[in-house]
C-alpha cells in the first residue's frame, strides 16, 4: 500500500482531524468517513466529520450520521478526503473563503477506490487502491498501521461495502471482498440488523410512489432504445429530494428494460448547473462521465456541468452513441 508509512505518520503527529466527504455522499463515503471517525477516536484523535450537503434522509439508517457537520472546522491540523479524488465534487468547500488555503496549506490525505486520474490541485497524500468500495481500502490501511476496530467501525464498513457493492452485486466484488467481511462480521458487525434498518429507510410515502410513477411515464428511450433518459428540473428536486432523491426512483429500474444498455437522469438547477446520473448494464459509464469531466465506476458514475440541458443533450446522445458502438465492438471481437 503506497504512502501508507507517510499516513501513519501524519496520523500520528496530528491531534485535530477534519474527514471530509464529498458534496455528493453516498454509503461507502459516510460508512468509511464514520469508520475512519470510530478508529481514530479510539487512538486518541480528536475527529470532525464534516460534508458540505445535509446527509440524505435514505442514509440515516448509519449510525453517526447525525454527527457529520456542515460547518467546515479550520481547527484541525490535518484534513482527510474519502472517496474522491474529484476537485469538482469539492467545489462546494474550496469555494468556502479560507477553506482552499487550509487544503494548500494543512496536511491532506486522500483515500480511495477511485483510480481515475485526480483532479486535486492542492497536495496530498493519497492511498488509492483498485477495490469494490473506500472502506475496503479503509479495512486495509487501519489492518497495517495496527489501528484497532471497534464493532460500530465494523458495522460502518460493512454497511460501505454492501451499499457501493450493491449488495454484492458488482463486478468488482472479488474474494477479498467476502474475506474483508468475514472479518468485519467477526468484529461485530451484522449485516441482517443494518439491512433491518436500511429498509425502514426506504419505505416510501404514498406521494413518493405517485411521482414515480410519473417520472416513469416521462423516460424517454433514445438511440435505438440503448438509452433510458429522464429530465429532472428543478421545481421537482424541491419537492421531493427531501423525501428520496428522485432520479434513483427510476434509474436502475430502467436499466431491467428489454434493449436498454446506459441510462442517464439529468437534474437542472436555478444557477445553470447540471448534474448527471448514469448507471449501465456495459462497462461505460464511467467513460461517459469522463467526458463530461466527472468519473466513477463502470457500471455507475456522474458528472456535473454548467450548461443548458437543450445545448448538452446533442453532445450526450453523440458520446453515448460511440462509446455504447465501441464497447459492442469490443465484446463482438472477445466472443
Amino acid at each position: 500500500m503506497k504512502n501508507i508509512q507517510k499516513v501513519i505518520e501524519l496520523v500520528g503527529k496530528s491531534k485535530k482531524i477534519l474527514i471530509i466527504q464529498a458534496e455528493n455522499p453516498d454509503g461507502d463515503s459516510l460508512g468509511s468517513a464514520l469508520a475512519l471517525e470510530e478508529i481514530l477516536t479510539d487512538a486518541g484523535k480528536d475527529v470532525t466529520l464534516y460534508c458540505p450537503v445535509e446527509i440524505p434522509k435514505y442514509m440515516r439508517y448509519i449510525k453517526g450520521w447525525d454527527r457529520v457537520v456542515s460547518d467546515f472546522n479550520f481547527k484541525t491540523d490535518l484534513a482527510i478526503i474519502v472517496d474522491t479524488t474529484a476537485e469538482v465534487l469539492l467545489s462546494k468547500i474550496v469555494d468556502i473563503p479560507g477553506a482552499r488555503h487550509y487544503l494548500e496549506t494543512q496536511p491532506v490525505i486522500v483515500i480511495d477506490h477511485h483510480t481515475t486520474v485526480s483532479t486535486l490541485s492542492f497536495e496530498n497524500t493519497a492511498i488509492i487502491e483498485e477495490a469494490v468500495a473506500t472502506a475496503e481500502v479503509v479495512y486495509d490501511l487501519a489492518t497495517k498501521a495496527k489501528w484497532p476496530i471497534n464493532k460500530q467501525a465494523a458495522e460502518n464498513l460493512m454497511i460501505a461495502i454492501m451499499s457501493d457493492s450493491l449488495g454484492l452485486t458488482t463486478q468488482t466484488v472479488s474474494p477479498k471482498t467476502y474475506l474483508i467481511l468475514s472479518k468485519l462480521a467477526e468484529l461485530g458487525a451484522n449485516n441482517y440488523d443494518s439491512e433491518q434498518r436500511r429498509r425502514e429507510y426506504m419505505k416510501k410515502s404514498s406521494e413518493i410512489l405517485s411521482y414515480k410513477g410519473r417520472l416513469l411515464e416521462r423516460i424517454e428511450y433514445l438511440l435505438d432504445g440503448r438509452l433510458a433518459f429522464i429530465h429532472i428540473p428543478w421545481e421537482e428536486i424541491q419537492a421531493y429530494s427531501d423525501q428520496y432523491n428522485p432520479s434513483m426512483l427510476v434509474l436502475d429500474e430502467t436499466r431491467l428494460v428489454e434493449g436498454v444498455e446506459i441510462s442517464i437522469a439529468i437534474k437542472t438547477y436555478p444557477d445553470g448547473k447540471l448534474t448527471g446520473k448514469i448507471r449501465s448494464n456495459l462497462p461505460v459509464a464511467e467513460q461517459v462521465a469522463g467526458y463530461f469531466g466527472g468519473g466513477g465506476h463502470d457500471f455507475a458514475a456522474g458528472f456535473r456541468v454548467y450548461e443548458s440541458l437543450e445545448n448538452i443533450m446533442p453532445e450526450l446522445l453523440d458520446v453515448v452513441d460511440k462509446v455504447l458502438t465501441e464497447c459492442s465492438k469490443d465484446v463482438a471481437k472477445n466472443s
